[in-house]
């Protein structure tokens, strides 16, 4: 609509109010009590003939009533705001990144305030920096939708185009193989080896995509020659002699191994008969694996929960309490293991009897999601927690802990929880919190985090590094708090179990050995006085190595209640770095 009409129809719009309130009330002044629709049609006349035109108040001066102001506002609204701005917004602006739980919130908005309410706090979840008046995912993503249009378009915009779905969707591939023109075409031997000739085909290459995997292949095909690349499973579907006989044999149709029509016979992929045809074909179900999470979020399999994840929607009954814990353990340069610790306590669980034992349920849903609002791993698990039933009385103080092992690259990402009491289905728990996995630098001296561990105990060869709350050889139960700046507690009769690594120490190019020496101090913060400062070599524990872990227990027996910090400091005498890590701790 030009700007031309648009202020005429509200023009329009103010005068006819105008003249009416103008009319009823000239003729309130001569008839107290006037049959209104009679009085209107008398009064309009009237004034029009006692009133010159030059006397005549402006309708568009005037100030308007409450009423005519809302009608205003909600005639500009609709005229600023239809239906098809939102449409675009959902059906166009998002349609790859919005959640199907985020899509159907949207559909059940009844007005424009809400719907730009919702759009508000779309673009603030995914802001990485919520501090910055700036929304760096937002903006990227125009700029991606932008460059799609731009560089994708095929009789459609490049949005609405696959490349376009994926470039919007994962951003740049690592590396393209682009064969804009098609031609002859070699095919690899695992394609059945031969030439042949092909559509114009990419073939794009992702080294790691969250949530997905490593080295990423996805193949796009222009079959109708018209750039219109479609995104295929069938890697014979660029073969553009695959019909014509006599034309592009593979390898076993020239050495009459093999037909033509094998082909067709072989699955999913048309791949000719080869040296490798049989190890491809058991691999088709993994493309049609990496397929649908290309197109689609991992399925979840508590659904009653699953909303949960994406809304703040109130509980019904009373919350389910749990504390949660996060950790980092370096496992490479890209990949850093995430230890998610949940703590449950008994008397917060309901438990049914049966036979003289106790049972409680809990269902445990978790996602992880990075800066642009994609979930990269989801965990589901049930807890059953048994006792018998004439302990239960005395187990209500007891804590249960669950723990699941998350690898992830580094950088932010968004942690949500949800946990679930089944004999109560009303009893819902939720927890949130965003997590910055730290990157672990060759060059950097770096530590992972320093673990206040409730018990510690090696575990046989065969388990090393596999089962809950194992790291390496050592099965570490961390001691989970109600908040991060809230102390662990550990009895007086006990001991402090504590667990570090500390990573990339330097290395003497002449004596191949470490130099580092590695303080530790425990301090009583009631009266600032340190009751504990050691210090040991690496030179004398691990000489060789650029990495140690450090499994220490300290017995309290000596110390008097109250609050105390550890303090681990490490000194490279070859890198010449320092780091330290603290942990507070209360022993009663």
């Amino acid at each position: 609509m030009s700007k031309a009409v648009w202020q005429g129809k509200i023009g329009a719009v103010a005068l006819i109010c105008g003249w009416m309130v103008m009319t009823g009330s000239a003729h309130a002044q001569t008839s107290p009590q006037p049959d209104s629709q009679q009085q209107q049609q008398e009064a309009v006349p009237s004034v029009n003939k006692s009133t010159p035109p030059e006397e005549r108040p402006d309708p568009m001066k005037r100030r308007l009533s409450d009423r005519e102001r809302v009608q205003q506002q909600k005639y500009l609204k609709n005229e600023l705001k239809p239906d098809g701005t939102w449409k675009k917004w959902l059906e166009q602006d998002v349609v790859w990144i919005i959640t199907d739980q985020e899509m159907q919130a949207f559909k059940q908005l009844k007005n424009d305030e809400e719907r730009e309410n919702f759009v508000e706090n779309f673009w603030l979840r995914r802001n990485p920096n919520p501090d910055s008046p700036e929304n760096e995912y937002k903006d990227e993503h125009y700029r991606r939708i932008a460059y799609a249009n731009e560089h994708f378009a095929a009789g459609k915009p490049g949005w609405k185009t696959d490349r376009g779905h994926i470039y919007i969707a994962f951003g740049k591939a690592d590396s393209i193989d682009s064969h804009p023109s098609g031609g002859t075409y070699q095919r690899p031997i695992e394609e059945g080896g031969g030439t042949t000739s092909t559509f114009p085909f990419e073939t794009w290459h992702y080294r790691y995509l969250e949530g997905i995997g490593d080295n990423i292949d996805l193949e796009f095909v222009d079959t109708c020659q018209c750039n219109d690349y479609h995104l295929t499973i069938d890697r014979s579907e660029k073969d553009a002699l695959k019909y014509v006989a006599g034309a592009g044999a593979t390898l076993y149709e020239q050495m009459g191994i093999a037909k033509r029509e094998d082909r067709m016979n072989n699955g999913l992929e048309q791949l000719g008969n080869g040296p490798m045809s049989t190890s491809q074909q058991s691999k088709q179900f993994d493309r049609i694996n990496l397929y649908a999470k290309i197109m689609a979020a991992p399925p979840i399999k508590f659904k009653d929960m699953e909303h949960y994840l994406t809304s703040s929607e109130i509980l019904k009954g009373p919350p389910f309490l749990f504390d949660v814990r996060t950790d980092y353990v370096k496992v490479t340069n890209d990949t850093v293991l995430v230890p998610v610790t949940l703590q449950i306590r008994n008397q917060d669980i309901t438990f049914n009897t049966k036979e003289g034992i106790s049972t409680g349920t809990v269902n445990i849903l978790g996602q992880i999601s990075n800066i642009n609002h994609r979930v990269v791993q989801t965990f589901e698990d049930t807890v059953n927690v048994t006792v018998p039933s004439e302990f239960l009385a005395r187990t209500q103080a007891q804590r249960n802990l669950y723990w699941k092992a998350l690898p992830l690259r580094p950088g932010m990402y968004k942690v949500d929880i949800v946990i679930k009491d089944v004999n109560n289905p009303d009893h819902v728990g939720t927890w949130k919190r965003s997590v910055n996995v730290p990157k672990y630098d060759d060059d950097h001296l770096s530590a992972s985090s320093l673990i206040l561990a409730s018990s510690m105990t090696r575990v046989p060869s065969k388990e090393i590094g596999a089962g809950s709350f194992v790291i390496g050889n050592t099965k570490v139960m961390p001691s989970v708090t109600t908040g991060p700046g809230v102390p662990a507690t550990f009895k007086k009769a006990g001991n402090l179990n504590f667990w570090m690594q500390v990573y990339n120490l330097g290395i003497d190019d002449k004596s191949k050995q470490n130099n580092a020496e590695i303080q530790y101090q425990v301090t009583n913060l009631d009266t600032n006085k340190q009751v504990l400062d050691t210090t040991e070599s690496t030179t004398k524990t691990n000489p060789n190595a650029d990495q140690v872990t450090l499994e220490k227990s300290l017995p309290l027996g000596s110390l008097a209640p109250g609050k105390y910090q550890l303090a681990i400091k490490v000194n490279d005498g070859i890198s010449k770095q320092q780091i330290s890590q603290t942990a507070n701790f209360v022993v009663e």
